[in-house]
């Protein structure tokens, strides 16, 4: 049987990922990150290693003993985390050594690199996963209001400028003002600091960077990121189509429409 690899971190895409390739007939080699993936994945897959942040060799060593080729990184790893927890290997003081940037994209894509060099290619998670993308137009909640679209169009054009720094993918915007930028705090915490500045009705938008290597770090919503926004009164959730990745997508379309919350697929 074919085995697939799966370089598992937080929330529920790691999840979706093992099920789509077990659908398939794969078998699925997962290696999870202590303190971010869910203990629970071991039941969806059919081995399962535990790292530490930064462990690059263990990594390939746990796929190549197990005869993967392919791999996927699915889930993200929490910022805060990976500055204070980290305990790089050999591996990663390798890839390091080799970067002029430590910006996220460039991080990755030479773990990538790294991998490929070891005779592991890293594919995108959504070549297994393409209906969880974020279709086009309104998706619940109420219509968007004249003043609303002005505040999507302007979140969007600010989030391509945050994009092309390499810093995040979420602008809190409300009436004309931009509340907050999406840094190391991530999308959750974004949004309450953008709310605290500009009280209820503020409008959130998430989108791709424009550099976006689409095998990582997509920007994902889910039913937990309504919470967030109930939580703080937001009332406009605007995600970037066919690149958004919408976990548990039906629970987030009725919880967008039971909360009045506008869940919008803007191009």
């Amino acid at each position: 049987m074919e085995r697939i690899g799966l370089i598992a971190g937080n929330g529920q895409l790691p999840f979706l990922f093992a099920r789509a390739a077990r659908a398939r007939g794969q078998e699925v080699v997962a290696v999870a990150h202590r303190g971010e993936t869910d203990p629970a994945l071991a039941a969806e897959v059919d081995q399962l290693t535990w790292v530490r942040v930064g462990q690059v060799d263990r990594i390939q060593k746990a796929f190549l003993g197990a005869g993967v080729k392919q791999a996927a990184m699915a889930g993200g790893i929490g910022r805060v985390r990976a500055l204070s927890d980290a305990r790089p290997d050999l591996g990663a003081v390798r890839i390091i050594s080799r970067l002029r940037s430590f910006r996220d994209d460039a991080l990755l894509r030479a773990v990538a690199a790294d991998f490929e060099s070891r005779g592991i290619t890293i594919i995108a998670p959504t070549d297994y996963l393409g209906e969880v993308l974020c279709p086009e137009g309104h998706l619940a909640g109420p219509r968007l209001h004249p003043a609303q679209e002005t505040d999507v169009a302007l979140g969007r054009e600010v989030a391509v400028l945050l994009g092309q720094a390499d810093v995040g993918q979420t602008v809190v915007v409300r009436n004309g003002h931009v509340l907050a930028l999406e840094a190391v705090e991530g999308t959750d915490e974004t949004i309450r600091r953008g709310a605290k500045l500009g009280g209820k009705g503020a409008v959130v938008v998430k989108r791709c960077k424009p550099q976006q290597d689409l095998r990582f770090d997509l920007p994902a919503v889910g039913p937990r990121t309504l919470e967030v926004m109930e939580e703080v009164g937001a009332t406009v959730l605007a995600l970037e189509v066919g690149r958004t990745v919408l976990l548990d997508a039906p629970a987030l379309f009725a919880g967008a429409q039971a909360r009045g919350i506008t869940l919008v697929g803007v191009r």
